[in-house]
């Protein structure tokens, strides 16, 4: 009989949130943060800046864990044609948050799943976010409870940056949060991991 061993399986993040995300499909997996620079490059737009980091953070990993199925994911966000990152500062998260006030914002995910025979599979979401008119006291106590500086565009949908938003529109609620759970459960099965056996 012929008994193929399942991949192990390994997270290519440090992200708190997408751990979270990853554990509600119930498998093991381990975790190693890539370390890539994740500036976006001259004359790249959101999604194609998405995707590659997406890629490379894969990439980067699964060189230390071959015969590993390898997930990377990246998350950008675009307001007004503009690419918004990482905060870092609260003083960067403020004046992100008063940017996209009122504004209808893009959130941009892509996730990279690496076979244990070195295939590269891909997939990409786009989130479309309809932004509150927000106060400054209402960013102030947002940014004071949440910290969210290692956040694209200062958003933790999980937390109290669900109340910032007036709609959400997306095939997939969790993608929001940086992992999109549908799209990374099939690019699993595609690499002979199966959640359900």
């Amino acid at each position: 009989m012929n008994m193929q061993k399942t991949p192990s399986l390994i997270l290519a993040s440090s992200s708190i949130t997408r751990r979270a995300l990853l554990d509600r499909l119930n498998f093991p997996y381990q975790i190693d943060k890539p370390d890539i620079d994740e500036r976006v490059l001259d004359g790249e737009n959101a999604a194609t800046a998405c995707l590659r980091l997406a890629r490379q953070k894969a990439q980067i990993v699964a060189l230390r864990h071959p015969r590993s199925v390898v997930i990377g994911s990246d998350q950008l966000v675009e307001c007004a044609s503009q690419i918004i990152g990482k905060p870092h500062t609260a003083e960067r998260a403020s004046a992100q948050l008063r940017m996209m006030s009122g504004k209808t914002v893009l959130f941009h995910v892509a996730v990279a799943v690496i076979h244990a025979d070195g295939a590269v599979h891909t997939t990409a979401e786009i989130v479309t976010v309809q932004m509150r008119a927000l106060r400054d006291t209402e960013i102030q106590h947002y940014i004071q409870h949440e910290l969210p500086l290692d956040s694209a565009g200062s958003m933790k949908s999980e937390g109290l940056g669900i109340t910032l938003l007036e709609s959400m529109h997306s095939d997939d609620p969790t993608a929001i949060m940086g992992l999109p759970l549908i799209a990374t459960a099939r690019l699993l099965r595609a690499a002979g991991i199966n959640p359900l056996g």
